[in-house]
């Protein structure tokens, strides 16, 4: 019997994710993806499509934003001033930085607007909003272990 994409299986799951009719990212360039099924470690709209697949099985998803990354939140900008920055920041249009938060949580941001004194901090992801289309091969399945279980994630 071969074995589907079901809860707490290892997924290895070659990918070529395109967004806007360009291709974003491509595992052929790269690692596949490894993750445990059912705990949230990709986006859900990508973790449902696996479900009941097997290995060597193909298909294409189209997701929504509302199952990837969001809506994108136009109130998730921030003005920032240039001198809170340290002079090795590069302060540019397209920057991505990682800002600690007064809880000490670390918060992905990139620069969208540069002023003489100021820059403008975007902390959307930079998909929020975007429709995905992933060309998916499931490459390997397997349980995973207690300790993986334990950790939530792969070892």
């Amino acid at each position: 019997m071969t074995e589907t994409v079901k809860d707490n299986l290892v997924v290895t799951l070659d990918y070529k994710l395109i967004v806007d009719d360009e291709i974003m990212e491509n595992t052929e360039e790269g690692e596949p993806i490894l993750f445990i099924q059912g705990i949230g470690q990709i986006i859900p709209g990508l973790e449902n499509a696996v479900y009941g697949m097997k290995v060597g099985d193909q298909k294409t998803v189209v997701i929504p934003p509302e199952e990837a990354y969001g809506e994108y939140d136009p109130e998730s900008t921030q003005e920032a001033k240039k001198d809170e920055f340290s002079e090795e920041v590069p302060l540019d249009v397209g920057t991505f930085l990682d800002l600690e938060d007064d809880e000490g949580d670390i918060l992905s941001a990139q620069i969208v607007a540069e002023e003489e004194d100021t820059v403008t901090l975007d902390f959307n992801h930079p998909l929020a909003g975007k429709t995905l289309t992933f060309e998916i091969t499931v490459a390997d399945l397997r349980d995973a272990s207690e300790e993986e279980l334990d950790h939530e994630h792969v070892h």
